[in-house]
């Protein structure tokens, strides 16, 4: 019977692909959620609306079908490929959670009293003026509690990502079990633990967050 120690060490082989496609994810995500964000409150209906659609289109439909899709059907059916399978796994996480997070960054800005836009116009700053110096400040704040939320659920969607071959935690993980069947529950026990400590840093950010958004912004 395989110890702990043979199990683990063939696991955290997928460690490193995980960590990147992590890490890769959360800062696309991050730079597409504060474009889009910022793009669904703009004056331009055409900007508006194209950046709603790219939205409803990707929280409309399952991340696994999407993975597919770049990996799969754009090379099959259009001969487009998107570069290395890492940089297909991150494009799709990050265009997924990108169109959740700009949510968050829109109902932030919008949710920024009315009387701080108005007391701004008063001040005949412009419109980036006003969005810089006195919108955005306050609109993070408020977006920090949900934002790390959403880090975490990015740790979970990259366990999809040896769907399309990648060879993350979860790869390893079935490798091996493929081959020691009665290993199975020391082998998903083990990556359970390992997901958590990896999620570890993001809930204490989350909570840190948390706590700034406490000191609340101005009414």
């Amino acid at each position: 019977m395989s110890s702990l120690p043979d199990i683990f060490s063939t696991v955290v082989q997928g460690l490193g692909v995980t960590l990147q496609v992590l890490v890769l994810s959360i800062i696309c995500a991050s730079i597409i959620a504060f474009v889009a964000g910022l793009s669904r409150v703009n004056t331009n209906p055409l900007l508006r609306g194209f950046t709603g659609f790219y939205v409803e289109i990707f929280r409309g439909t399952s991340l696994i079908v999407q993975l597919f899709w770049f990996s799969y059907a754009l090379p099959g059916l259009f001969n487009i490929h998107l570069g290395s399978d890492i940089w297909v796994a991150v494009l799709a996480i990050s265009l997924n959670y990108g169109a959740y997070m700009s949510e968050i960054v829109r109902g932030s800005i919008q949710a920024v009293a009315v009387g701080q836009t108005e007391a701004s116009v008063a001040l005949n700053l412009s419109k980036f003026q006003r969005m810089r110096h006195i919108i955005l400040p306050q609109a993070l704040r408020m977006m920090l509690p949900e934002y790390g939320n959403y880090l975490i659920q990015i740790l979970k969607a990259t366990s999809l990502v040896s769907l399309i071959g990648l060879t993350d935690l979860l790869y390893y993980g079935n490798i091996y079990r493929s081959t020691h069947l009665a290993e199975s529950p020391t082998v998903y026990v083990l990556l359970l633990v390992m997901y958590f400590v990896i999620a570890l840093p993001l809930i204490a950010f989350t909570r840190k967050m948390e706590s700034v958004s406490k000191k609340g912004v101005a009414s």
